[in-house]
């Protein structure tokens, strides 16, 4: 098998891996007996190692009868005898909605390879099957698997001298869109079969808004599953904490929980709330009622139904009410949808609308993610859609009609946010494309 006598190299494959794992998930990272990654990895517990020369069925068999959330496989694919055999025996060990990772060699550099090994550069690899991205698609799709995303990393993967990890850095950033890296990722989600009602949080974080807050709640839909609402009420100039407290003691039928938040921004107090819920899907819904409370119904319908792990509002499909949204606004926005989709490589056509859904896990997911760039998020989207998406979740979006606040006036400052979001913007997209290597 292939072999790259490199630290650097199984070090930043390490660290790609560790992108995608969850403290409380269930994962295992399948590699070929041959390859040095163990020697470097510092996920020694999780890997377990297969013969490419013996039966890999077999073998596979032998990891026990346990469900996964996530399985990453290294350097066994492309030499794989059957393919489909291979990707039904994974996907009868993944848990619904979990997640497949495999990682072989960019095709690309299969002429170089050669001439190092010509060369005596490297020792001789096995014949491989090669298979692109595309190819492999429609053999995942009758395995049950669809494909979330692919791409590479290390189009540099030497130190050489203290000076590689630069050039990598360098031309990871600027050809990422052309998949030059010598490593292949192809993220894959189990694909559910059954829709399941699940337990839903509804996060209503409000300011300055004492008039919405009674006609928004009176508007979200009963559900066959238990589900809670929680009201969390930022300093305002008007009486919206009062408020809320009147309709929680006028609909005890409702659970409802009102909170003073204590913390500053719509992110953070969103943040406090998450930490009191209960339930399993969690949805913020903006208090200014620009979005029906209706379609909350919906919105929760595409994770139950298994076709999503986030799904995010877009106001950009229907035609909005007049004076919904400020043209400079609108402009501002259309912008950001280019830098976001350059960033994440994923075409979102909204980002800023308030309403989204997402599982309880990804909590974590997005806790790690304002760890790593400790750069604040102004409005508080950005790290939901980012972190979700660095994390491998599946994102849809659910168009909805944007109306124009009744009462009160927008939260936003625009250009001092929008100098914010630059920095921010900037940090996310080294982050996404470049490959650590400490």
């Amino acid at each position: 098998m292939f072999k790259i006598n490199s630290k650097t190299y199984f070090i930043r494959h390490d660290n790609e891996i560790r992108r995608f794992i969850n403290q409380n998930s269930k994962w295992i990272h399948i590699i070929n007996k041959e390859n040095d990654f163990k020697k470097f990895s510092g996920l020694q517990d999780n890997i377990f190692e297969i013969d490419v020369k013996e039966d890999t069925f077999n073998q596979l068999e032998n990891i026990g009868e346990s469900k996964y959330d996530l399985i990453v496989v290294t350097d066994v694919f492309e030499v794989t005898e059957d393919i489909f055999k291979f990707l039904n025996a994974l996907n009868s060990m993944l848990n619904n909605n979990g997640k497949l990772i495999i990682n072989s060699i960019n095709p690309k550099w299969n002429f170089l390879l050669s001439i190092f090994e010509f060369l005596k550069l490297k020792k001789n690899s096995k014949l491989r099957s090669y298979i692109h991205h595309k190819k492999i698609n429609s053999i995942a799709e009758s395995s049950g698997f669809e494909l979330s995303r692919s791409y590479t990393r290390q189009i540099f993967p030497f130190k050489f001298l203290g000076i590689g990890n630069f050039v990598n850095s360098f031309l990871e950033a600027i050809l990422f869109k052309f998949r030059l890296g010598i490593n292949n990722y192809l993220l894959f989600r189990k694909k559910q079969q059954t829709f399941k009602h699940e337990t839903k949080t509804i996060i209503v974080p409000s300011k300055n808004e004492e008039k919405n807050l009674a006609p928004l709640i009176s508007r979200i839909p009963e559900f066959e599953s238990d589900y809670e609402i929680i009201i969390i009420c930022a300093k305002s100039k008007d009486k919206t904490l009062e408020e809320a407290y009147r309709i929680q003691q006028e609909n005890k039928e409702l659970d409802i929980l009102v909170l003073e938040q204590k913390s500053k921004g719509k992110g953070a107090g969103v943040l406090e709330a998450i930490n009191l819920s209960r339930y399993e899907l969690i949805t913020i819904l903006d208090s200014d009622i620009s979005v029906d409370p209706e379609t909350l119904s919906d919105f929760f319908k595409i994770v139950e139904s298994g076709r999503a792990d986030f799904v995010n509002g877009t106001r950009f499909v229907y035609d909005m009410e007049k004076n919904a949204m400020k043209k400079l606004n609108h402009f501002g926005n259309i912008f950001f949808q280019f830098v976001i989709s350059l960033v994440i490589n994923i075409r979102l056509t909204d980002s800023l609308c308030g309403t989204k859904v997402f599982r309880r896990s990804s909590i974590e997911k997005l806790i790690g993610w304002r760890e790593k760039l400790k750069i604040k998020d102004p409005f508080g989207d950005f790290d939901f859609i980012f972190s979700a998406s660095y994390s491998g979740d599946k994102i849809l979006e659910y168009p909805v009609h944007y109306k124009a606040r009744v009462y009160g006036n927008t939260q936003i400052s625009r250009f001092s946010d929008g100098v914010k979001l630059l920095f921010y913007f900037i940090n996310s997209y080294f982050i996404f494309n470049i490959s650590k290597n400490d």
